[in-house]
């Protein structure tokens, strides 16, 4: 990178390691409580493009040893090289070879299998992806609302979702019938977080 793009890159956290520290705790709690929006506290100047919480998420988590795809628009953007410069990760232009993917909103998401997807043996070197959302809300009705259960969620948990392809419920349960392969899912919008873990089950709260 160039001295100028350096220059125009916005900074990371003031405190880079209590800053890490705290993003990172919740993102373990969103995946830890599946469909749970998890609020992400952070001083992180994120780039423009892709929405902020997965921005400061991803730079809590990656390092040097981390590769990384992003979604088109987020590749033409200065998202990747603030990535780099703070966490020094790798980016990558097949999604197969990522331990951790950025989809824009707007952007098409892969299919969710084209992502690694770890082995019986190895199920943690599979991928994980984070999908900006317009919007994550617990409770709620009609199109979009979703029944969530599985580990970690003790009856069930409705969240409502709007912004993600048509498909990607039923992705969802090919995902999920892979385990213990397959990828786990953080859903973002510019402030939050929701995990999605391979063991959580979705069903349309019309249909549950």
């Amino acid at each position: 990178m160039t001295a100028r793009v350096l220059s125009a890159l916005g900074a990371g956290f003031s405190s880079e390691a209590l800053g890490s520290q705290k993003v990172f705790r919740a993102v373990l709690q969103a995946l830890s409580q599946p469909g749970q929006p998890v609020h992400l506290d952070h001083d992180a100047e994120v780039p423009a493009a892709g929405n902020g919480a997965s921005a400061a998420a991803l730079l809590a988590l990656l390092d040097s040893d981390c590769t990384l795809w992003l979604s088109p628009r987020l590749a033409a953007s200065d998202a990747g090289p603030w990535l780099r410069f703070h966490t020094g990760c790798q980016l990558v232009l097949n999604p197969g070879q990522a331990r951790f993917a950025w989809v824009a909103q707007g952007d098409a998401l892969p299919l969710l299998s084209t992502f690694a997807q770890g082995s019986d043996a190895y199920p943690d070197q599979s991928a994980t992806c984070f999908v900006d959302v317009d919007r994550l809300a617990v409770g709620g009705g009609g199109h979009g609302l979703w029944r969530l259960s599985g580990p970690g969620i003790r009856t069930a948990q409705h969240l409502q979702v709007s912004g993600l392809p048509a498909d990607f419920e039923r992705q969802w349960a090919d995902n999920h019938a892979a385990f213990p392969r397959g990828v786990d899912a953080l859903l973002a919008t510019a402030t939050h977080v929701a995990g999605l873990s391979r063991t959580t089950r979705i069903a349309s709260a019309m249909e549950a």
